[in-house]
């Protein structure tokens, strides 16, 4: 009886395991068969019942039955999965005679680019590049660059004060401070220091409350006004075109002295007067002088014996009047259909 009962078993498995197609199916027909509580279980459970004779017999198709159900399992599991995976591989095959996407290639952001074009020029004329920290000490911020605790500019709402003493730079005069006070009060100087600059300013189209600027120093025996003026007059038409004229007009810095604002010739109606000069015939570009004396004597050089020039500029205002733009906000909201328009500037 319990022979017949095995071997209609194996059989009602044998055709449950050709009829499933999946692999949750096939683990259903495995608990159903050969789990605790499956009928060859309960089966091997009724052998203390029987004859003593008959229990080997009865024990050996039992674990025959047994076998044979869980090797046809695992063949048809061998066969479910490589059905799985031969499906993943139609539904992720890849035609690779079809042409590839085009990769998108990066470029130097609009004010990266002008920078360089403008350190590239400095370095053929002998200066070099100096940097400095972003959050500077107030002695180089100010009081090196004749800038005494009670001057104007010295408010606390045109900068960003840490501390009393500790404040993110305002400008990237300090370079130039520490630079001087690092060479001993011997010359010659030559550099130019570009860099992040953070003013309490309200944010528009022409102000933000941090931007680049890129200022100039030399110092050397000798150094008079008609050096600085050809050296600006070099960088305007190296940066706005060969037939750019300057003009300098007296102005004041208290870092300078004397100070001029340097103007150059409108570069879209040639000086006859437009939107862009408003109606001038000239574009103010940048600020400059010479070297104070207190500068110098607080940074350890002889006034007496060095003299010296130096330049303050911003490269947004540069790209705003070289390339059209508009608005300074431009330049940080990362709009990539504005930084696409500048690949090759």
């Amino acid at each position: 009886m319990l022979q017949d009962k095995l071997l209609e078993l194996r059989d009602k498995a044998l055709e449950s395991i050709g009829s499933v197609s999946s692999l949750k199916q096939l683990q259903d027909v495995h608990v159903r068969y050969l789990g605790k509580k499956g009928p060859i279980t309960e089966v091997l459970k009724g052998m203390g019942k029987l004859a003593k004779e008959e229990r080997p017999v009865i024990g050996q198709l039992a674990n025959d039955v047994r076998k044979a159900i869980g090797v046809w399992i695992e063949e048809k599991k061998a066969e479910l999965e490589a059905g799985v995976l031969e499906a993943q591989l139609e539904s992720e095959k890849i035609d690779v005679t079809l042409p590839g996407r085009k990769a998108q290639i990066g470029a130097h952001h609009l004010l990266a680019s002008v920078i360089r074009e403008v350190e590239d020029l400095f370095i053929g004329l002998g200066f070099s590049i100096a940097e400095g920290p972003e959050v500077e000490e107030d002695y180089y911020a100010f009081e090196a660059l004749n800038l005494p605790k009670d001057h104007p500019a010295r408010d606390m709402q045109d900068s960003f004060y840490i501390t009393d003493e500790i404040l993110l730079r305002p400008h990237t005069s300090p370079m130039q401070a520490r630079t001087l006070e690092a060479h001993k009060g011997e010359g010659p100087v030559k550099i130019i220091c570009p860099g992040k600059v953070y003013r309490r300013d309200n944010d528009d189209a022409t102000h933000s409350h941090q931007f680049m600027q890129i200022e100039g120093l030399c110092v050397d025996k000798n150094v008079r006004l008609s050096d600085l003026k050809g050296v600006l007059t070099v960088f305007a038409k190296h940066m706005f075109g060969a037939e750019r004229e300057i003009r300098l007009r007296p102005s004041f810095f208290p870092f300078t002295e004397p100070s001029v604002e340097m103007d150059i010739s409108c570069f879209r109606c040639g000086g006859h007067g437009c939107a862009v000069c408003k109606g001038t015939g000239w574009i103010e570009i940048l600020g400059a002088g010479m070297v104070h004396p207190n500068v110098l004597r607080m940074s350890g050089f002889n006034p007496s014996v060095y003299t010296g020039f130096a330049f303050g500029m911003g490269p947004e205002r540069i790209a705003m009047l070289k390339y059209g733009i508009e608005d300074i906000r431009n330049f940080y909201t990362d709009d990539i259909r504005f930084l696409k328009q500048f690949k090759r500037a």
